[in-house]
């Protein structure tokens, strides 16, 4: 009985079956892993290739870098640092390098827009004139630069169009409410309500011209990106497309631009008047 049993398992063929469900399911993980690995890596390596390039002239490669570099690097060297301290986008999903960018930036835009303020008192600006230019300049470079960037890198002009509305919503809707909001809260609660100090009232000449001069600039940009969408020259899109009718188009907003603090500012300084 033994040597029959043994002949009997000699015999016997073994089939192994793949299953496939299980063979999924064991890939899904190991790339699930990898790929959480390949983050965590490429997160640490990005913090410290930022500081690296940010004490860097050029980035490291010394090499290529021209006078222009070193003289840039000088002046940057304190910003260049600050900002490499923002976390990289691997970190949280993205969040904490948003936040972070986001306190950054409003911490540059309030130090811009303070020190526009005191030139425009030092050269003898008016408020009005120096919001228009000094501050509004200094508080719409980052809106600038981040345009720039999503024009250059996104496959639409969606990004680009959509932080310059987005940044103005938000300084009309929130840049004045809230503090008009709060001067009125504040004077209400501070004086009797016969005081007249208890009102708060802003009392600019100048500002119906300028909303309406801007009003119309608007429009006029409006009415040129809607042509450029449907504009075959244009090549149909808001942004890129032609050189040439890139090129027109950009010196037309920057031409609505001038004319428009051209004409505030001699507005405000009583130049040209329309009562």
């Amino acid at each position: 009985g033994k040597q029959w049993y043994q002949r009997r398992v000699r015999g016997t063929i073994v089939t192994i079956l793949n299953d496939d469900d299980y063979q999924t399911l064991i890939t899904r993980v190991a790339n699930l892993t990898s790929v959480n690995l390949d983050k965590l890596v490429i997160g640490k390596e990005s913090w410290k290739q930022q500081f690296e390039e940010a004490l860097s002239v050029n980035g490291g490669q010394l090499e290529e870098a021209e006078t222009i570099d070193f003289v840039l690097h000088f002046l940057t060297f304190g910003w260049k640092v600050l900002f490499a301290c923002v976390p990289p986008a691997h970190m949280a999903s993205g969040w904490l390098c948003f936040c972070v960018s986001l306190g950054c930036i409003g911490v540059v835009t309030a130090l811009i827009g303070d020190l526009a303020t005191v030139l425009g008192l030092l050269i003898g600006l008016k408020d009005s004139v120096t919001a228009i230019t000094l501050v509004a300049l200094g508080t719409s470079l980052p809106d600038t630069f981040a345009s720039k960037v999503a024009a250059i890198n996104e496959d639409s002009a969606d990004a680009a169009i959509g932080n310059v509305t987005g940044s103005n919503s938000v300084n009309v809707f929130l840049g004045l409410g809230i503090p008009w909001l709060i001067a009125t809260i504040y004077k209400a609660f501070t004086y009797k309500s016969g005081d007249k100090r208890s009102r708060f009232v802003v009392d600019d000449k100048s500002l119906p011209f300028a909303i309406a001069l801007y009003s119309i600039t608007a429009i006029l940009t409006l009415l040129l990106l809607t042509w450029r969408r449907y504009s075959v020259k244009a090549g149909k899109a808001e942004l890129g497309g032609d050189k040439t009718v890139a090129r027109i188009s950009s010196l037309f907003c920057l031409g609505m631009w001038f004319t428009y603090v051209i004409c505030a500012s001699l507005y405000a300084y009583e130049i040209i008047s329309f009562d």
